[in-house]
């Protein structure tokens, strides 16, 4: 019964309503045992008759059974899940153990339910109630919070119960009420609704209200025998979960032992009756036995299940029954429940042995390896480590921690997978076994923002590896040389290298030496190299056929990017990005958007490439994944630098400095300085840029960053000048053009000659100029080619060639504003102006007003995805598509698909 609990059920009743007006909403209940969480769940229920409602409740004997709690909640929509985008279903359908297939990416379930969720309430408004959540198996609750976190004009609510205490995801970023007691006078109302012989005591809600702080549960409980109340001396302490679960081993004892026996099965199962039915035969006792506990007000049989009226029920007696008890009867489940209910069998074998058992351990990795091919990865990881303990040999007992510890990494759970591998490692020393979990260890590094430790223990990997499993370690070495770029390692870099070229000298396999040649040239970039391996490993790429999946997609980004030119595997880019969306890889792109952002940022599609940004950086918060946030937000800055956002910029900057001075992520360091000397140099604050570019150019140095591609130079030449610094920026421009020249590529090229261009005589303006912008035709990056423009017309009008210097200032302005670079070019505007013509502009101001969400779904549809299509791509429902999309039509001032293709495709998108 729910007494009282006004305001809370006024939030409850508005979470509802707000359902049925079309907003979502999600709130976790929270509180002790017994303070009417399923009471206050149980009246959402009555208020939402009229909508849809799923239910699912945790079951602590079902934890370890994957996405069961996810099945319990989607059964009567299964026959709907065909409706949605196939390689979802196919990834729900697998996850719940009703299609074939294995290797499910954890977050595409995720994105499945969503889309199921949403696609359902369309026809009426849904209703998730969920109790006792902390209970249910970690995959479907990751399953459940990731489509929560993504709802917002749908008719969908989910209302969650989780104990206090308890370890859950549930309680990290939703919306949270928490309950506590309730007050006197509900107490007093609550006794006489409930009590039984001495409720006419004066007194005795306010005893029962001290006694357990208001817990609804214990004041029914002890009302029930007011006698026990007598015999409490004055101030005596009754912590509520330990009076209530007393009082309910206590009506246990006072069960016949048949009925003790079968209750004791019933809490050691998953409820299932005729599971129930068949190990109490097996014991020799009638199943009707628990019809005593249903007196006692201990179970309800319906439906074919038992239920107890309390989690407290259940954990109360199996806690209190011998470990010889529950050992048998584990033994007695794992034979009776049914043959194809082979994870559930062997979760009872592995709780009935006694010390080691090979044959319980291989049944429990058997059911790791079905977990994970599932996507449940904590549940998979869980399987092995039981395995892993029932092994008799050690080498089987750290071949199971490996496994293990590979699964909760894949699950999201770092901690404990350092923790498995090693644990592990103290069991078996062979090469193949300690390469391995170096690895896993030096990937995890790597993401978690620790790569100094990856690059080392990636290194020691292959170390073991390389006699072994030349092609694993080739790998290794590749994911090194990544780590190597992140900390801006160039020397270390340069001798993974070597050793690289060594294992290629003997691999065949045209993916393998394809992202082996490519971790080569990146190498050699780094240390400021020519490119010609990245060119051979694209095309290794693009002239034979490479199975999916076979080279991870950031590294066939990764070369185009690194030659940064404008023909060069450009059909790599963005089909890397369109076949992880598809797959609904969500754990794979942050690293990958990124990259894309990246390409984005440095051709013209700027205003897509702030949205990749922003999607990158909010992925990776999510998933924790501390590398890619910090370059994420350091190319974010950079961006926003050029487009004249100096709050976003400094904020951007500010918190990747912060992460990577604490976690040495020198590239993301080195971008975000860029970023604030760009932002300086566009606000007019030449001084602070050309200290801010030399402070960059020292940690470059200092680290052996020889990149020219990273390098200042030309901004820093140019602030110099500002300042009237001709001699050292002569100094810089030298050192520059020289690295450039050692690179060969047009992009370096074309900024080694806009430098000459800058400090030339006016009879050599042109021919630095003009070769500048021959090579800029060569690229992509049509902002540079823009700031070199604006250098050459500048020059023209102080040489009084102004009618020429018109040219190139007009193409300035023109590209300036087509991206959005408005500190550009307002410049080149006043230049312009300064030639005695005045400046016709055409902004992206309509564009500046768009979220990076609204940016993202504009981008989509004008390439003509369909709102499915769109919410599928970006892990949000088809109705937060069209809220978005309402937002975009109101800013642009139009009304169709078709004129917003039109207004995008005269921006930079």
């Amino acid at each position: 019964m729910l007494v009282g609990r006004a305001a809370e059920r006024r939030v409850v009743e508005s979470l509802v309503a707000g359902a049925r007006l079309g907003h979502s909403g999600v709130l976790v209940v929270s509180g002790e045992a017994g303070i009417g969480k399923t009471a206050l769940l149980a009246h959402a229920e009555g208020v939402a008759q009229d909508t849809m409602l799923l239910r699912a409740t945790g079951i602590e004997a079902e934890q370890e059974l994957p996405f069961g709690g996810l099945a319990q909640l989607l059964r009567p929509l299964v026959a709907a899940m065909e409706r949605i985008p196939a390689p979802q279903a196919q990834a729900l359908g697998v996850a719940l153990a009703l299609r074939e297939g294995k290797g499910v990416d954890r977050f595409a379930v995720g994105a499945a339910t969503l889309s199921l969720l949403t696609l359902c309430s369309e026809e009426r408004p849904l209703g998730l109630i969920i109790d006792d959540a902390h209970l249910l198996d970690r995959p479907s609750s990751e399953a459940i919070m990731f489509a929560g976190r993504r709802l917002l004009a749908d008719a969908i609510f989910i209302l969650t119960a989780v104990r206090d205490g308890e370890p859950t995801p549930w309680t990290s970023g939703l919306p949270q009420l928490h309950l506590g007691g309730i007050d006197l006078a509900d107490t007093r109302e609550l006794v006489r609704l409930g009590a039984a012989g001495g409720a006419d005591r004066a007194d005795l809600h306010v005893l029962l209200h001290r006694l357990t702080a208001g817990n609804p549960l214990a004041i029914l409980a002890l009302a029930q025998e007011p006698e026990r109340l007598a015999a409490l001396a004055p101030g005596t302490p009754a912590p509520v979960p330990e009076a209530v679960g007393r009082l309910f081993t206590g009506n246990v004892e006072a069960l016949d032992p048949d009925a003790k026996a079968a209750v004791l099965l019933a809490a050691a199962s998953g409820g299932d009756l005729s599971v129930i039915a068949r190990a109490c035969s097996a014991i020799g006792i009638d199943v009707a036995s628990l019809s005593a506990a249903e007196d006692a007000g201990l179970v309800r049989v319906r439906n074919d299940r038992v239920e107890f009226t309390h989690p407290l029920v259940r954990s109360s007696i199996y806690a209190t029954a011998t470990p010889s008890d529950r050992r048998e009867v584990h033994r007695h489940l794992a034979a009776a429940v049914p043959a194809l209910d082979v994870d559930r069998r062997a979760w009872h074998r592995s709780q009935a042995v006694l010390g080691p058992d090979d044959g319980a351990a291989t049944d429990l990795d058997d059911s790791g390896l079905r977990a994970r091919e599932r996507g449940a990865h904590a549940v998979a990881s869980t399987a092995y480590e039981r395995a892993a303990q029932l092994s008799a040999q050690p080498a089987a007992r750290a071949r199971r921690l490996l496994q293990a510890a590979e699964a909760a990494w894949d699950g999201g759970d770092g901690q404990r997978a350092g923790s498995l591998a090693v644990d592990g490692l103290a069991l078996d020393s062979s090469p193949a076994y300690v390469g391995r979990a170096l690895r896993l260890q030096g990937i995890m590094a790597a993401r978690s923002g620790s790569l100094l430790e990856a690059k080392t223990s990636l290194v020691a990997a292959a170390d073991h590896l390389t006699d072994v499993d030349a092609a694993s370690a080739l790998g290794t070495l590749a994911e090194a040389v990544e780590a190597c770029f992140h900390l801006g390692d160039a020397r270390t870099s340069l001798t993974i290298a070597d050793r690289l070229r060594t294992l290629l000298e003997a691999e065949h396999d045209v993916p393998t030496t394809a992202l082996g040649t490519m971790a080569v040239g990146m190498a050699r970039v780094l240390a400021g190299e020519p490119t010609d391996d990245i060119r051979e490993a694209i095309g290794l790429l693009t002239d034979h056929t490479v199975p999916a999946g076979s080279v991870p997609s950031a590294w066939m980004i990764l070369g185009p990017l690194f030659v940064r030119d404008s023909t060069t595997g450009r059909g790599l880019v963005r089909q890397a990005v369109v076949d992880q969306r598809a797959r609904a890889a969500v754990g794979a792109l942050p690293h990958l958007l990124f990259h894309i952002a990246r390409d984005g940022a440095t051709s013209e599609h700027w205003a897509g490439a702030a949205a990749d940004y922003s999607e990158a950086i909010d992925l990776a918060r999510e998933l924790g994944q501390t590398t890619e946030l910090a370059i994420s937000l350091a190319g974010q800055a950079w961006l926003s630098a050029r487009l004249g956002h100096v709050a976003a910029c400094r904020d951007r900057a500010r918190e990747a400095l912060e992460i990577g001075a604490a976690q040495h992520i020198h590239l993301g360091t080195a971008w975000a300085t860029f970023a604030l000397g760009d932002l300086a140099l566009g606000q007019g604050e030449a001084d602070v840029a050309a200290s801010t570019f030399a402070e960059l150019t020292a940690l470059l140095d200092e680290i052996g960053f020889l990149d020219v591609d990273l390098s200042p130079g030309p901004e820093r030449v140019e602030a110099l000048l500002r300042t009237g610094r001709r001699d050292e920026a002569a100094q810089v421009a030298t050192a520059y053009c020289d690295r450039a020249a050692q690179k060969g590529q047009p992009w370096a090229l074309a900024r080694a000659e806009r430098v000459r261009g800058l400090l030339a005589g006016h009879d050599e303006i042109d021919r630095h100029f003009l070769t500048a912008l021959e090579l800029h035709t060569q690229t992509l990056d049509v902002y540079e080619q823009a700031r070199t423009r604006l250098a050459y017309g500048a020059r023209l009008r102080r040489a009084r060639r102004r009618v020429d210097a018109r040219t190139q200032l007009r193409a300035a302005v023109a590209t300036f504003d087509r991206l959005g670079a408005r500190p550009w070019a307002d410049a080149a505007a006043d230049e312009l102006s300064s030639t005695g013509e005045t400046a016709q502009r055409s902004g992206s101001d309509t564009l500046d007003t768009l979220t990076p969400r609204e940016l993202q779904i504009s981008r989509l549809l004008a390439e003509g995805s369909t709102t499915r299509q769109a919410a599928a791509a970006l892990f949000l429902s088809p109705k937060t598509v069209e809220y978005h999309l309402r937002n975009v039509y109101t800013k642009f001032g139009i009304n169709s698909r078709a004129e917003l293709s039109d207004r995008l495709s005269d921006l930079s998108m």
